[in-house]
């Protein structure tokens, strides 16, 4: 048994700038023998709603094709840094637009002993109209789970 303190963590990457932060340090955390997992979980909330004459597979297939880019992405990092490394499309969420659920999930099933997780850092009533995965992440996890705070955009 290795004696590093975290040996598989699990990070969620959606391809904006944060989630490359957390990403850089999910790599520096398992430097030195840990493995990371790189998860994309499809935001299928949007197929909750009937809008009449509106296909949602092409907003799937969107949503699917912007996962495996930045799992593609990631999982190039991740090779450039000698890490070992997995990645996962979460396509099928047990519960329809719980980001937070689903990533909890798919990280306790690979059996993570660190979640890392990217958080924009936004307050007052952004946070509240925009809401937070991580903050829910939090909540629901089991799992320790570290947060990488990004820099908040002026817009």
């Amino acid at each position: 048994m290795s004696s590093k303190a975290y040996s598989k963590i699990a990070v969620a990457v959606d391809g904006s700038t944060t989630s490359d932060l957390a990403l850089q340090e999910a790599i520096r955390v398992a430097s030195g023998g840990g493995t990371v997992l790189a998860l994309y979980v499809v935001d299928n909330g949007v197929m909750l709603f009937d809008a009449g004459f509106y296909d949602p597979t092409q907003i799937e297939r969107a949503y699917l094709d912007s996962g495996k880019k930045a799992l593609d992405v990631a999982g190039a990092v991740l090779g450039a840094a000698g890490v070992t490394f997995e990645t996962r499309l979460v396509s099928d969420p047990a519960v329809i637009g719980d980001i937070a659920g689903s990533i909890n999930a798919a990280a306790s099933e690979w059996g993570a002993d660190l979640l890392v997780i990217g958080t924009h850092g936004r307050r007052g009533v952004r946070r509240l109209v925009l809401g937070s995965v991580a903050e829910a992440v939090i909540r629901q996890s089991t799992t320790p789970v570290l947060l990488v705070r990004g820099k908040e955009s002026a817009d």
